[in-house]
């Protein structure tokens, strides 16, 4: 499927969203909630049940394939800061495909890290990881020797990337409301602006249509970071609300958002 061209891949994943919401009255169940929690009906977020399956169907040529056509937006905010030498904290939230945003950066820009939290099953644990090692990226699990890791590469003047909106283990977030309801949102990207003094960037990656590639738009953080951890969770989910009602049709609302943190060890 990696060789598949992204126009059967995306025609592809429009058959295994609309199968998925179908065949799961779970899956229906938390897109509805999700949707409504942010006041869309059904009738304005119908397409991303599609969008959804695109995310699957075009992960194959993402891990392993050529680079998909790549379109910018806004992108001399990153020359500007590169220009500067500093790092980037690049916010991604589960929306259009993320995957394509930190590859576009590396093949473009340079050295990027990435958050990704390991598979539970072994076999996939080691798919996952070699496929998101690539030219100029490197993929640092959820652990404190990742972290350890991101810390390094802001330094240097790097980039990292990372997905605020996913839901860290207990212990390593704090409760900010996400479209009116409190979420468990993980600190780690205000900790890491703190430390090295880097710069953040809001991105994501827009499908174009008729698998025609991708668009990375790129916007500036509204204000500083607040040094308060609940504060600058607040200020990180509301800037991913304003990303997600720009692109809510390419939005993962069946994503568990809300989920309670699950006890992890973090090592």
């Amino acid at each position: 499927m990696s060789t598949w061209p992204l126009p059967l891949l995306h025609a592809l994943g429009v058959l295994l969203g609309w199968l998925t919401w179908l065949l799961s009255p779970t899956y229906r169940r938390r897109f509805a909630e999700n949707a409504r929690q942010a006041g869309y009906r059904f009738a304005q977020v119908r397409r991303a049940v599609a969008e959804s399956g695109k995310l699957l169907a075009e992960t194959p040529r993402l891990w392993f394939g050529r680079m998909p056509h790549i379109e910018w937006e806004r992108d001399e905010l990153i020359s500007e800061l590169r220009a500067q030498g500093r790092g980037i904290v690049f916010l991604t939230p589960h929306l259009g495909c993320f995957e394509v945003t930190a590859q576009a950066y590396a093949a473009r820009f340079g050295r990027i890290t990435v958050l990704y939290r390991p598979a539970r099953k072994a076999w996939l644990q080691e798919l996952v990881a070699t496929s998101r090692n690539r030219p100029n990226m490197a993929a640092v699990p959820t652990t404190l020797a990742g972290v350890r890791q991101m810390l390094r590469a802001l330094r240097a003047g790097e980039a990292v990337g990372l997905l605020p909106d996913q839901v860290p283990p207990r212990g390593l977030g704090v409760w900010a409301p996400f479209f009116g309801r409190d979420a468990y949102t993980m600190t780690l990207s205000a900790r890491l602006v703190q430390q090295t003094g880097a710069a953040v960037l809001l991105v994501w990656g827009e499908r174009l249509p008729r698998g025609r590639g991708y668009r990375v738009r790129v916007q500036p953080l509204e204000g500083d970071l607040a040094a308060d951890p609940a504060t600058a969770a607040a200020q990180v989910n509301a800037a991913m609300e304003r990303l997600v009602r720009a692109g809510h049709a390419q939005y993962l609302w069946g994503y568990a958002r809300y989920k309670q943190p699950r006890e992890e060890a973090v090592s």
